[in-house]
């Protein structure tokens, strides 16, 4: 397995657009309802999705799309910022390790491209499956946050992860 972080091209658009609007693709915990299809064009044109504050890169397994990681820049304070991240892997794809080497990957990328000091990830609490990835990928899981993400008609419990730059070890 070789996986790789890299910036959304034009011929990804329908691969992203099928990650966040088709219900089977999506992912249980996911699924916000069908998105408008030129919603991802339109922001891809505006600044090929990535920009100072955040943006959306693909998870590629040599050339293949997997899936796809967002992050965007939280204020903390006056003085400082965090990076909040999460992911979505393609069905077909799903348990193979590509999301946790890819949080991996995009954690030591903000840490060496920023001054920010933490990074953010949260799911749901029966999302076990994101939680497992989230702690192999080094993150430290904080705590539930109660009825803090609405989906499927129902309010749901979250866990908060974090990374900090001492827990990368080394480098910081």
């Amino acid at each position: 397995m070789t996986v790789r972080l890299r910036p959304v091209e034009e011929d990804d658009l329908p691969f992203l657009h099928r990650l966040t609007s088709d219900p089977d693709s999506t992912g249980e915990f996911q699924w916000y309802g069908f998105r408008n299809p030129h919603h991802m064009r339109a922001r891809w044109q505006e600044n090929g999705m990535l920009s100072d504050d955040g943006g959306i890169l693909i998870i590629a397994n040599g050339d293949e799309r997997v899936g796809f990681l967002s992050f965007g820049k939280q204020v903390a304070n006056r003085a400082s910022y965090y990076w909040e991240m999460g992911l979505i892997v393609a069905p077909e794809h799903r348990g193979q390790g590509h999301g946790t080497e890819a949080q991996r990957l995009l954690a030591r990328y903000l840490f060496d491209h920023s001054t920010a000091n933490r990074i953010e990830a949260s799911t749901e609490v029966a999302n076990v499956a994101e939680q497992r990835a989230l702690e192999k990928a080094g993150f430290t899981r904080e705590g539930v946050i109660r009825g803090s993400g609405f989906r499927a008609g129902e309010w749901h419990d979250g866990v908060r992860y974090s990374m900090i730059r001492a827990d990368l070890g080394g480098r910081s």
